[in-house]
């Protein structure tokens, strides 16, 4: 399914001749503008608030995250990076670094807890 994914956001800027201009530098840079129109749908709502599944807000909530997904996609591609085993080991390098026994139940960076 991620290569279906691959295929079609290529097919699709192939065809509009943007290719020449999704460097990884501008990807990324759009992936940031993204991800900053999915916090700015939540930006003054209070935390109830952003639980609620008003469709209007999920409806926009789904655009960005497809945005965010086809620009981290692409860029992902352009560097030769499989971005599921980059989540996978991620996770793994996290387990690592915030140990249930330091961190469960707690929102603390790594530099907080005793080691």
């Amino acid at each position: 399914m991620l290569e279906d994914l691959i295929k079609t956001i290529e097919d699709f800027s192939k065809k509009r001749d943007w290719i020449k201009f999704h460097s990884p530098k501008n990807l990324s840079m759009a992936l940031a503008v993204e991800a900053a129109e999915l916090a700015e749908i939540f930006q003054w709502l209070t935390e109830e608030e952003s639980k609620n599944d008003d469709p209007k807000r999920i409806d926009r909530v789904r655009e960005e995250i497809g945005d965010i997904m086809i620009y981290l996609v692409e860029l992902s591609d352009k560097l030769n990076i499989d971005p599921l085993k980059a989540a996978f080991d991620k996770i793994k390098k996290n387990a690592k670094k915030y140990p249930i026994s330091k961190v469960k139940g707690k929102a603390l960076k790594y530099w907080e807890y005793e080691k």
